[in-house]
């Protein structure tokens, strides 16, 4: 059986699975850019920055006369993006510790661009951080947000939850029936929803295109496991007996191993890209 111990930490976990992330995902984050016909001397807001995608990539675009500025809650995982800043010689990113339902940290600035990749699902109220981007941009500015389509065509967050529901009961946001008032990968999982709270703020959707996008690689169905265990499954085994345990990790080792190709696992899913005005 797989280790049961895995990284504990948001940073730990983040720290593991990282650089194999940031080059699956590139993709996506090119994309996004490409969509957000960045131009020099731009500014660019990027909403929930995290450890640094897309904004790095950005600020390598719009370099050296454009800016851009990444907020999130979370100061460890903008430490993260900071570090990777420097690595990769980027002096016009400038990070900020800000909730984004109110921006207060940055000021006053206006962006002719606005990023949330796999962001605006997760806000407690993402229809005031649509409005305060809004409010943000300069006229003619374009959002460009990365969501989750359907569960059932997100492999990454649906095969061990499926797997999983053959020996136990799950939560409704976890059994590929989210709630679409509530945090969560597939909040805007249906075009209707994205349609609604985006006219709500106040913008119109330009284009919407979808890419599959892989967001773990492993050699083995062990690893497939461990990584599981680390986004989202453990929260869901932690209070399952070991017996349920026992057989949802066989359970996923034979499914994983089932799914190798050019010698590796992988999983990921559709994400809509979404561009808006």
């Amino acid at each position: 059986m797989a280790n049961q111990h895995p990284p504990g930490s948001v940073e730990e976990i983040w720290r593991t699975y990282d650089a194999m992330e940031q080059r699956l995902t590139g993709p996506l984050s090119d994309r996004m850019l490409d969509l957000a016909q960045l131009g020099p001397g731009f500014r660019v807001l990027d909403l929930a920055t995290g450890r640094g995608e897309p904004a790095v990539r950005a600020a390598h675009r719009i370099a050296p006369a454009g800016v851009v500025v990444g907020v999130d809650h979370h100061a460890a995982m903008l430490e993260m993006a900071r570090h990777r800043a420097d690595l990769e010689g980027v002096t016009n990113l400038e990070l900020y510790t800000s909730d984004v339902h109110s921006l207060k940290e940055i000021g006053e600035s206006k962006f002719d661009v606005v990023l949330a990749r796999w962001a605006l699902m997760y806000f407690q109220d993402p229809v005031l951080v649509l409005q305060e981007a809004r409010r943000r941009m300069k006229p003619n500015g374009r959002l460009v947000a990365a969501l989750w389509a359907e569960p059932q065509r997100v492999s990454y967050f649906m095969l061990p939850r499926q797997l999983l529901s053959r020996y136990a009961a799950l939560p409704q946001a976890d059994s590929g029936q989210p709630d679409f008032d509530q945090p969560g990968p597939c909040r805007y999982s249906r075009m209707e929803f994205i349609e609604r709270d985006f006219t709500q703020a106040g913008f119109r959707i330009d284009t919407c295109e979808e890419i599959n996008v892989d967001v773990m690689e492993v050699s083995t169905g062990a690893e497939a496991v461990e990584w599981a265990r680390c986004f989202g499954m453990t929260r869901l085994l932690q209070n399952q007996p070991r017996s349920v345990q026992e057989a949802w990790e066989a359970d996923m080792i034979r499914t994983a191993e089932s799914m190798r190709k050019d010698g590796w696992i992988r999983l990921g899913g559709i994400t809509r890209i979404v561009v808006a005005i």
